[in-house]
């Protein structure tokens, strides 16, 4: 596994936590984007820098495309977020966050599936 250095594994610690505590109080079967308002909230009490909906340009061939890449949760421009609320994480999903990540230039991301009786069966780590 990639070594990512101790403050970015700091923040993945408090990034895990906060989505345990979002899913606590709030439990499964909401919208993705009550999560993603409910983390905005905890990741922020955390000292954590967070955008929503980020837009991430992408290019082909030299162009810009019309349809940028969109970042569920972006943290401390390190960290990508997905939030979902599915009934179980496929492998695209993962796919998806892999090219964000590469995409993006960035190392380290989650999906977070909230539509799970226990959080941690939905949480899903991902290296570049």
């Amino acid at each position: 596994m990639r070594e990512l250095g101790d403050e970015l594994e700091a923040k993945a610690r408090a990034i895990v936590d906060a989505g345990f505590q979002v899913h606590r109080e709030l439990g499964p079967g909401l919208l993705e984007r009550v999560y993603e308002s409910a983390l905005l909230i905890e990741l922020g009490s955390r000292g954590l820098s967070v955008q929503r909906q980020v837009l991430v340009p992408l290019h082909y061939k030299g162009t810009v495309l019309e349809d940028p890449l969109r970042l569920d949760l972006l943290v401390d421009n390190a960290i990508i977020l997905e939030v979902k609320s599915v009934e179980a994480i496929l492998a695209v999903h993962k796919a998806q966050l892999l090219s964000y990540l590469r995409l993006s230039n960035l190392n380290l991301g989650f999906l977070m599936n909230f539509n799970v009786p226990i959080f941690k069966d939905g949480i899903r780590r991902i290296v570049r």
